[in-house]
């Protein structure tokens, strides 16, 4: 009888568990194609190349369509369990900002760029954006709603879930009831797979990047040798034990090392700390940093987020 009560127990705890699970953070967004369509776009001069990007503002503050279809989408994640970023709100929180990472330059008037899609991200910090795509159908009298919802990875842009379709046409005049008729039926799969997707991060880490730079006026470069816990090691080597030791069971890609650079890859960094906070970028490169300002190196480094899912060390100058 023991036995049947705490198996019952074990079942119970695992039900509440799964019921309990942590869900990732949404911001929803109109995708790229939906803003060069409607004209919602700015430029950039970024690093010497003039780039065009969405520009969210002017979309949210002209298009009042596009406020009820994200506020419907919005509702529907809600309805199901997962926490919000409002895009509007994160909008007036890059508003009231006193400098943009984009306009960042070091001492020595090295430019760096930051995308305002970047910058976006970085503020509201979510951990999925799902971008929407809608068109709406004419039918005589009757008007349907054609959608595409991407679920993307805020750090690495990959897609992890995907949406398609269209509604049945309908006399129906608001374009919110358009909408979730449309969407409804793959709404629950589509979440599913934001969810997986989330549970695979607790298991194997978040996916970044992280590059080492070197500034002109550094003192050493990265093949530079040093005497480090008892080892005679390169700079840069002595980085990658630290990037081996602090990554999710090893895991991550050196693809590119020479004196002045180092390009760490699928980098898998752990979800939360220590202190069990969520782990970014910035936060997880802290040590590193601090490694690189002591001895035996005792170099100035600046920590250069661009975006959520990639960081810069620069060393030589702060």
């Amino acid at each position: 009888m023991k036995k049947y009560v705490l198996i019952s127990i074990l079942l119970l705890s695992t039900i509440l568990g799964f019921t309990q699970a942590k869900k990732p953070t949404i911001m929803v967004l109109p995708s790229d194609n939906w803003c060069i369509k409607n004209g919602y776009v700015q430029s950039q001069d970024v690093m010497g190349t003039i780039k065009t990007f969405p520009d969210y503002k002017a979309a949210v503050q002209n298009d009042t369509e596009l406020l009820m279809v994200l506020s419907k989408i919005n509702t529907l994640m809600a309805d199901r369990g997962f926490p919000l970023k409002n895009l509007e709100s994160v909008l007036k929180t890059l508003e009231t900002e006193s400098a943009e990472v984009s306009m960042l330059t070091s001492k020595s008037g090295n430019d760096l760029a930051e995308t305002p899609t970047d910058i976006l991200k970085r503020t509201a910090n979510a951990d999925i954006i799902i971008q929407i795509t809608y068109v709406v159908n004419m039918n005589g009298p009757k008007r349907s709603v054609t959608f595409m919802l991407q679920g993307l990875d805020a750090y690495t842009d990959k897609q992890i879930a995907g949406a398609q379709g269209t509604g049945q046409p309908s006399f129906a005049t608001e374009l919110t009831v358009l909408l979730e008729e449309a969407v409804i039926s793959y709404i629950d799969d589509f979440t599913s797979r934001l969810q997986d997707h989330f549970n695979d991060l607790f298991t194997n880490g978040r996916e970044v990047a992280l590059q080492i730079r070197v500034f002109n006026g550094s003192a050493f470069d990265l093949e530079q040798e040093f005497d480090f816990k008892g080892e005679n090691l390169e700079c840069g080597e002595i980085i990658e034990d630290w990037v081996s030791d602090n990554t999710v069971q090893k895991r991550y890609s050196l693809s590119d090392y020479s004196e002045n650079r180092m390009i760490f890859e699928q980098v898998r960094i752990p979800l939360f700390d220590d202190r069990d906070r969520a782990m970014d970028t910035r936060r997880w490169v802290r040590d590193l940093r601090s490694m690189l300002t002591g001895a035996p190196f005792s170099t100035p480094v600046k920590i250069y987020t661009k975006g959520l899912g990639e960081v810069w060390l620069i060393l030589g100058e702060k």
